[in-house]
């Protein structure tokens, strides 16, 4: 007799957020622009996890963390595809997928020098995006167009 069992690979969280559905090769550098490893609280990694949308995928679960929207800007930067739930006493309370907003603001590096957010210190960069699909910004100030493999996140 064959059992038809189903296991979590990554145990649940009681109050928390998980960052689902992560291109595996993703996973670390999402780990490093949310400064994880700071972090106090429990957190699970799990990455190269099967996925019927991915084929693999990693998945980071944080105990009693709850995003910013600048923070949660800079996880669809990198994987805008990405789920992200809200656990409350083990409850999905809110699920919702990222996507690239239509303006960022404060979370992106200008990569004009002359760009006036790289000489004044007052002043916040703010990019339209033109292109959410291979992921291409705007600045607002220079208007210097930048791709993905062009943007520094700060």
């Amino acid at each position: 007799m064959k059992a038809n069992k189903k296991e979590m690979i990554v145990s649940a969280l009681k109050n928390g957020t998980v960052i689902d559905h992560i291109p595996s090769d993703k996973l670390f550098e999402i780990v490093d622009i949310l400064c994880l490893k700071g972090l106090k609280q429990q957190i699970t990694i799990g990455n190269n996890l099967e996925s019927k949308k991915l084929g693999s995928k990693g998945i980071i679960k944080i105990s009693d963390k709850f995003f910013e929207k600048n923070e949660l800007g800079k996880i669809a930067i990198i994987a805008p595809k990405a789920n992200i739930s809200i656990i409350k006493d083990y409850e999905v309370v809110e699920k919702f997928q990222l996507s690239l907003p239509d303006e960022i603001e404060g979370i992106i590096r200008c990569a004009n020098p002359k760009c006036i957010t790289n000489n004044e210190r007052d002043i916040v960069s703010r990019f339209d995006v033109i292109d959410k699909d291979n992921l291409a910004v705007r600045c607002h100030y220079c208007e210097k167009v930048m791709n993905k493999e062009d943007i520094v996140l700060i």
